[in-house]
């Protein structure tokens, strides 16, 4: 619909979610946090969908939270529960989550850039964890970004609340890829061709292991990696892939 602000559309298995409200720069409005959720609950359950592809209209990728619309709400309905259930529907998305950022992402937009496994950006992209200027802190948007981030940098940025270039952006670990505007499609294009090649299932089971904490005890470790290997090396999902190895073809999952 064409009031939407967030829209929705899948094609070749890939679900393209838009952010289209650029009188705000994309800030997470109460509407908007809902249309979010909704349209990320929509792309997980539809069979069709092999990956997401999370993009925006206008000049800026997401701006973090409305301020206008914060100061005239009480602090129970500021998002304070809706931001991680954004957030974590990214992090925790049994299919592969790509965003992609045409231009700057602030605050709370950067919990979202931080939870996608691929991100790619326009060299013209700026970031910051503007936070600490106003009198908060990213404490949400933590959870998903300092993982991805060095620790050095994490303390620099998030105190400092300076503004950084996508290219600094790749060198700290919060962005896979740093192109040009007029290369920005075509390498998101190529991630998803990529992510499209990987079998649903050991692409879930692959992201579950790569977010999942590791035991301290090796011989614990080893033990878990092993079962996690022997039941997919057991399941059809594997039996398919190998006989399309053999007869030199493309497995069924790949359109």
């Amino acid at each position: 619909m064409a009031d939407e602000l967030v829209h929705r559309v899948v094609d070749n298995g890939i679900a393209t979610i838009t952010l289209d409200s650029p009188h705000n720069r994309n800030a997470l409005s109460k509407r908007l946090r809902h249309e979010l959720l909704e349209a990320l609950d929509g792309a997980l359950a539809d069979p069709e969908v092999r990956l997401l592809v999370l993009e925006h209209t206008g000049s800026v990728f997401c701006a973090g939270m409305d301020l206008k619309e914060s100061r005239t709400e009480d602090a129970q309905n500021q998002g304070i529960n809706e931001v991680p259930q954004l957030v974590e529907r990214v992090w925790t998305s049994p299919k592969p989550v790509i965003a992609k950022l045409a231009g700057p992402a602030r605050a709370g937009g950067l919990g979202l850039v931080a939870a996608a496994d691929i991100a790619v950006a326009a060299e013209e992209a700026t970031f910051a964890f503007s936070e600490v200027r106003i009198g908060v802190v990213p404490a949400v948007i933590s959870v998903t970004v300092l993982p991805r981030l060095q620790p050095r940098q994490a303390h620099e940025l998030f105190l400092t609340g300076e503004t950084f270039d996508a290219r600094r952006a790749v060198e700290i670990g919060l962005l896979n890829s740093a192109v040009s505007a007029a290369e920005l499609d075509a390498e998101v294009d190529r991630y998803a061709r990529m992510l499209a090649r990987g079998a649903p299932n050991a692409l879930a089971a692959t992201k579950e292991m790569l977010r999942t904490p590791r035991p301290e005890d090796m011989r614990t470790d080893f033990a878990n990696m092993l079962e996690l290997s022997a039941r997919h090396f057991a399941s059809e999902e594997a039996a398919e892939g190998m006989r399309a190895f053999a007869e030199k073809r493309s497995p069924s999952w790949v359109r």
